[in-house]
C-alpha cells in the first residue's frame, strides 16, 4: 500500500497552505500561484479541502469516476482524496480475498465496487501515457485494477506486470526444466496467474483474455506445461503441483476438472487467437505432460471438456490415419462412463457419429474391427498380470478388469439397441 499523503493543512483560494513541513501536494504548490487553475474547481473553489473530501464520503465510486473528468485540477483532487487515510479505508476494501464470501451477495458487491474503481482510477490518470497509470495504480495497490479498459490497454497491462513481477523469466524457468525440479516456484506461477489474472472474473471472455495472454507467447509444448502447472492437480499438504498424477494410475475427476475447464474456455469462448485445431493440439500436447498419460485419464479429460471437444479431438484422430489409437480410446470412454455411471449410450453415439468422419465404408468397417479388437487387447493387457500373480495391496487390478468387463458387455447392449431400433424404423 501506498505511504499516506499528509492532509492536515486546510486550502482556502488565494492563500498559501499552511503547513510546509511535509511533501505538499500538487496543488499546495500550484493552486495558490496560478488562479486560472482555481477558475477549474467550480463551485468547489469556496471550500476547503477537508469539505470537499467530506463530499467525496456521499458519493458513490462511480460518480467519484465521473467527477474526475470535469477538470485536472478536479482529478488532482480526487488522487490526492484516494491517498489519505480515509480515502483510502473507503475505497480499498481490505477484505476482497476473504475465502469466505464467495457466491455471496459480499463477494457480488465487492467485485462490482472494484470494477467502478478500476474505472475510477482509468478516468484519473487519463492524462498520463498508460505505462504512468499503471504505475500509478500499483503504487497505490498490490494489484492493478483494469475493469473498464479496452483490450488493447489490457495487453500493455499484462506486458507492464510480466515486466513487474519477471513472469515471463519465472515462467520460462520452470518451462525449460524438469517437471518439479522448481516446485515452490511453479507454486508461485500458478497462485499469481489464478488469484491475481484469472479466477475473479465474472464473464469467462475475461477469464479467457488473460490466460491467452499467459499461453500465446510460447510455443505449444510450453502452453501445455504452463497449463498443467496453473490447472493440474495439487497435493492437499502443500498445494504444489503433483506431476505423476495422470501417469501412475487413474486419478479422479477432482484432479482433471480444472484442466477441462481451462480447455473449455479457450474452445467455448469464440477467443479469435484460438481456433478448434489450436485448441485440440493443446489437448493432445497436454496429455504427454510430464509423460504419455494413462489412457484412461485422456477418456476422461475429454468426456469432462464436453462433447464438442472429445468430438473434434476424435475426428481429429479418424482424419490423420491414427483409427488404431482412437479405437483404444473409445475402450477408454467406455471404461469411464461405467466407472462413474454415465450414460453408456453417450459412447456407442460419439463413436457412431466419428463413424461418419470417415469417407468409405471400407475404413468403416475397419474402424468397428478394431474397436471390437481393442476391447479384446485391453482385457487381456489388465488380466496379464492378475494371472502372473501380481496384485495391489487394495486389488486396483482385479478391480479395473471388473469395471471393464461390465463396461464392454453395456458398451456392446447399446450396440445392439441401435442396431435393432435402426433395423425396425
Amino acid at each position: 500500500m501506498a505511504s499516506k499523503v499528509n492532509t492536515s493543512y486546510t486550502l482556502i483560494p488565494n492563500q498559501k497552505c499552511k503547513r510546509t513541513n511535509h511533501q505538499s501536494s500538487y496543488f499546495c504548490n500550484t493552486l495558490d500561484l496560478d488562479p486560472q487553475l482555481l477558475s477549474t474547481l467550480g463551485n468547489f473553489k469556496v471550500l476547503p479541502l477537508e469539505i470537499f473530501h467530506i463530499i467525496l464520503r456521499y458519493l458513490s465510486v462511480k460518480d467519484i469516476g465521473m467527477l474526475s473528468m470535469v477538470s485536472k485540477t478536479v482529478s488532482q483532487h480526487i488522487i490526492n482524496y484516494i491517498s489519505t487515510s480515509s480515502g483510502s479505508r473507503r475505497l480499498l476494501i481490505q477484505n476482497f480475498h476473504d475465502l469466505d464470501l464467495s457466491g455471496t451477495k459480499e463477494e457480488s458487491h465487492l467485485l462490482e465496487h472494484y470494477r467502478a474503481l478500476g474505472l475510477l482510477f482509468k478516468r484519473c490518470t487519463l492524462l498520463l501515457p498508460t505505462k504512468d497509470r499503471l504505475k500509478y495504480i500499483h503504487k497505490i495497490l498490490s494489484e492493478t485494477l483494469t475493469a473498464g479498459w479496452d483490450e488493447l490497454e489490457c495487453h500493455r497491462v499484462y506486458n507492464f506486470l510480466c515486466e513487474l513481477t519477471n513472469l515471463s523469466r519465472k515462467m520460462q524457468t520452470v518451462v525449460c526444466n524438469k517437471p518439479g525440479s522448481a516446485r515452490k516456484l511453479e507454486l508461485r506461477i500458478r497462485l499469481f496467474c489464478r488469484n491475481v489474472l484469472l479466477d475473479h472474473w465474472t464473464q469467462r471472455s475475461d477469464s479467457a483474455f488473460w490466460l491467452t495472454r499467459i499461453l500465446k507467447p510460447w510455443p505449444m509444448v510450453n502452453q501445455a506445461r504452463l497449463l498443467y502447472i496453473i490447472f493440474g492437480p495439487t497435493s492437499p499438504q502443500d498445494g504444489q503441483v503433483i506431476w505423476q498424477e495422470m501417469v501412475e494410475g487413474p486419478t479422479d475427476e477432482s484432479s482433471l476438472k480444472g484442466l477441462a475447464n481451462a480447455i473449455k474456455l479457450l474452445y467455448d469462448t469464440g477467443t479469435k487467437e484460438w481456433t478448434a485445431d489450436d485448441v485440440i493440439s493443446l489437448v493432445d500436447e497436454l496429455s504427454v505432460v510430464p509423460r504419455e498419460w494413462l489412457l484412461e485419464n485422456n477418456a476422461r479429460l475429454l468426456i469432462l471438456s464436453g462433447n464438442n471437444i472429445c468430438f473434434t479431438f476424435m475426428a481429429s484422430k479418424a482424419v490423420n490415419g491414427r483409427a488404431i489409437e482412437l479405437a483404444r480410446l473409445i475402450v477408454f470412454l467406455a471404461l469411464v462412463c461405467e466407472k462413474e455411471l454415465y450414460c453408456m449410450d453417450w459412447t456407442v453415439r460419439m463413436m457412431q457419429k466419428v463413424c461418419k468422419v470417415f469417407s468409405a465404408a471400407a475404413e468403416r468397417k475397419s474402424f468397428l474391427q478394431s474397436v471390437a479388437n481393442a476391447f479384446a487387447c485391453v482385457t487381456m493387457e489388465m488380466l496379464q498380470p492378475i494371472m502372473s500373480g501380481e496384485r495391489d495391496d487394495d486389488d486396483r487390478g482385479f478391480l479395473n478388469l471388473f469395471h471393464l468387463l461390465h463396461a464392454q458387455a453395456n458398451f456392446h447392449k447399446e450396440v445392439l439397441y441401435l442396431t435393432m431400433n435402426a433395423s425396425s424404423s
